[in-house]
């Protein structure tokens, strides 16, 4: 892999590594800007193989920080979405050319991010009628409720593979679960810890990590832990409300980005 980067270019490498650190320990949507920077720094395929072992290493930080808090159950509930969704981005990676990528992803977190307003409106109007649920309806609930942990973790696992764009599709479907935002770090961390791990050999047979894309890793992973400890520092200051907000701003910024880029 021939690696090119001026000084400006590695000056903004090193500001994008840093939120990611930043963004696996406090607010995880903002990872989307990391993502066009990377992009527009480096060649769009590559800069996905270039960027993986440093959200890795952003993900073990996390984890260190957060497991207490991961809810177990979702995340089992998601695996076999999640497993299909990396295997079909794989092929999609090895078809698609960068414009192609980056338009299809960003539609979908767009759609997602629309899907998720929906729902938490209709959310915020049942608790004000202070409804009760019908037994039929707490198993439609249930019923639905797997059907969008299977559809959020199959198009996680899609994006993340694809463009590494995992992290707003999974902190949509926290957010619309209603996960508070320690729950949501510590499910969140465990998450793509196992994942980013999981699509290291897909990654390596594409050619997207190979000895070059490391060295450039070296020399920016310092960066990903100070993000990290900064993060840590920061997302007790952030409350509930903001936090939420701040996840669903990155989120749609990153979205937008990824689709008018090309």
């Amino acid at each position: 892999m021939d690696i090119s980067v001026g000084p400006w270019g590695f000056l903004a490498l090193i500001l994008a590594s840093t939120l990611v650190g930043f963004s696996k320990t406090a607010v995880n949507g903002a990872n989307t800007i990391t993502l066009a920077v990377f992009a527009a720094v480096l060649p769009a395929r590559e800069s996905t193989g270039i960027l993986l072992p440093l959200l890795i290493v952003g993900d073990v930080l996390a984890v260190a920080s957060y497991w207490r808090h991961a809810h177990w159950p979702t995340l089992l509930r998601m695996t076999p979405a999640v497993v299909a969704g990396v295997v079909v981005g794989t092929a999609f990676l090895a078809w698609a050319d960068d414009d192609v990528m980056s338009r299809s992803i960003g539609a979908i977190l767009l759609f997602m991010l629309a899907v998720t307003a929906v729902r938490r409106r209709k959310q915020r109007a049942a608790a004000s009628r202070d409804e009760r649920q019908t037994p039929d309806a707490t198993d439609t609930e249930s019923r639905a409720g797997k059907l969008k942990s299977r559809s959020y973790g199959a198009l996680g696992g899609f994006t993340t593979m694809v463009a590494n764009a995992g992290g707003p599709v999974m902190s949509l479907y926290l957010l619309s679960a209603g996960f508070r935002k320690m729950g949501f770090l510590g499910t969140s961390a465990c998450f793509f810890l196992v994942v980013n791990v999981f699509k290291v050999p897909f990654s390596v047979g594409l050619g997207l990590i190979d000895a070059h894309s490391l060295l450039l890793d070296a020399a920016l992973v310092g960066f990903v832990i100070a993000g990290a400890f900064l993060g840590r520092a920061c997302v007790h200051r952030i409350d509930q409300k903001l936090f939420d907000r701040l996840v669903i701003g990155m989120t749609l910024l990153g979205g937008t980005q990824l689709l008018l880029a090309g």
